[in-house]
């Protein structure tokens, strides 16, 4: 965010005042507010993280050696989004003249009285650890869509700082979160507009709880026109969620409901058989599909576990890599690839990475919905588990409808084909015709110990 985007300033001394839009400081005000859980979310462009990310700053300013920490899904997108753009834009506007001191080392920057304001990225455990074996008076939750429940959870017994305002005043806890809404059955919604705890379903202190809107619209006067225009343009998907900014029901047709699906924190050990299904895209360019690439495993009665969502917009070498990667990882059986785009590619691309991984290939014979179908089957009947959450995963499924229109959706979806294809692996007579052969490694890459030895 630049100060023209969003920001007006003049300078008097060393102090600065921001001329914001009436939306925005509707949503400053809601954030000094003495509610201790705040959520802000809307479309894109609207200005949401750079007011959290003052608000942090005031807070910092008010209290001496008070500590703040500010977290996203993955640790590159909040060293590059927060760390090098947002937090010391805003700082250079609020205090010019003042020095932020960054420590590369341990990811926090540090204020001249003492303060800090940490980084840190959920899928880095050790770097987690690390930032939640300290006490903090504000977390922040940035782009929380892509967050789970559980990180949210366990990072809330750290909201646990003690510490006082240059009055005397205690600082008070405060926790904020924003996002690009999603489903209605995420656990923003559920938590802030249901009132309800989505971990044990018992009722939130509402009073403790606020929530406010800001979208592109309430921005309009420093954004470019067309910016405004692309977003307008969105399939009605996308649009709902950037231009509206608002959360979606699951549509009623669809061939899975969100009450199907069943969770585990962790996957029982001894799994009899693990997969890893891919849903290959033949381009990684801007707009084309994702690829999709999905974990699962079964157990011994006849239950599937689904251990991983690492679907994505790849590279053929990079989501080749991947399910290599994966297939290791959770010391897989063997790679199921849809094969009706790429063919022969897919298999070459695949032992390009290792060519001795066991490899299946599966021919798409019947339209998505058919094949989708049983697997959905399997969750009505309780057969299937998610190891934890895969938002993006859930809100395709329960999209995906009998008369799915991929253009007027606006995407392709990719991880629902993965899950198909492992599913169908995985429950080998849940279809009637068996969609093609298991391919082996060639003799010559299975050395000594046969191709089970790689």
């Amino acid at each position: 965010m630049t100060a023209r985007w969003a920001w007006s300033s003049t300078s008097r001394a060393a102090t600065l005042t921001f001329n914001l839009t009436a939306k925005q400081s509707e949503i400053r005000n809601q954030l000094a507010g003495p509610q201790k859980h705040h959520l802000v979310y809307g479309g894109s462009r609207s200005g949401k993280t750079f007011l959290i990310c003052y608000a942090i700053h005031m807070r910092a300013l008010m209290a001496p050696g008070s500590r703040h920490a500010i977290f996203r899904r993955h640790g590159v997108a909040v060293k590059q989004s927060i760390g090098q753009d947002t937090f010391p834009k805003m700082f250079a506007l609020a205090t010019p003249g003042v020095s932020l001191r960054w420590h590369e080392q341990n990811g926090y920057f540090s204020y001249p009285n003492g303060s800090e304001v940490w980084l840190a990225g959920l899928d880095d455990k050790e770097r987690v650890d690390k930032v939640l074996g300290k006490e903090f008076a504000t977390l922040y939750f940035n782009e929380a869509s892509e967050i789970p429940l559980a990180s949210y959870t366990v990072a809330q017994t750290r909201l646990a700082q003690n510490v006082f305002k240059e009055n005397g005043d205690r600082l008070p806890l405060r926790d904020y979160v924003d996002l690009n809404p999603t489903t209605r059955a995420h656990w923003t919604y559920r938590m802030w507009i249901d009132g309800i705890n989505p971990d044990g379903e018992s009722a939130v202190d509402r009073t403790n709880y606020a929530m406010g809107v800001a979208n592109p619209t309430d921005n309009a006067d420093n954004l470019p026109a067309d910016y405004l225009v692309s977003l307008q343009a969105l399939p009605e998907r996308q649009r709902r969620r950037f231009y509206d900014g608002q959360f979606t029901a699951d549509v009623e047709n669809a061939l899975w409901r969100r009450d199907w699906i069943k969770r585990v924190q962790v996957a029982p050990e001894g799994l009899g058989r693990i997969v890893v299904a891919i849903d290959p895209a033949v381009s990684s360019d801007v707009g084309s599909d994702e690829t999709g690439l999905i974990v699962a495993g079964i157990d011994g009665g006849g239950n599937a576990y689904i251990l991983e969502d690492a679907s994505g917009r790849y590279r053929p070498e990079e989501w080749a890599r991947r399910a290599v990667g994966l297939y290791h990882a959770w010391d897989a059986d063997r790679i199921v690839a849809e094969v009706n785009q790429g063919g022969q590619m897919v298999e070459s691309t695949i032992r390009a990475q290792s060519a001795h991984v066991p490899y299946r290939a599966v021919h798409a014979t019947r339209g998505k919905v058919v094949r989708a179908e049983p697997a959905a089957a399997l969750y009505e009947q309780g057969k299937v588990y998610h190891v934890g959450e895969f938002s993006d995963l859930e809100s395709q499924m329960c999209s995906f409808t009998t008369g799915f229109d991929r253009k007027a959706q606006g995407y392709s979806p990719d991880r629902v084909d993965a899950l198909v294809w492992a599913l169908t692996d995985l429950f080998p007579r849940m279809t009637r015709r068996a969609a093609s052969e298991i391919k082996q490694p060639p003799a010559s890459a299975r050395g000594n110990g046969g191709w089970m030895a790689a």
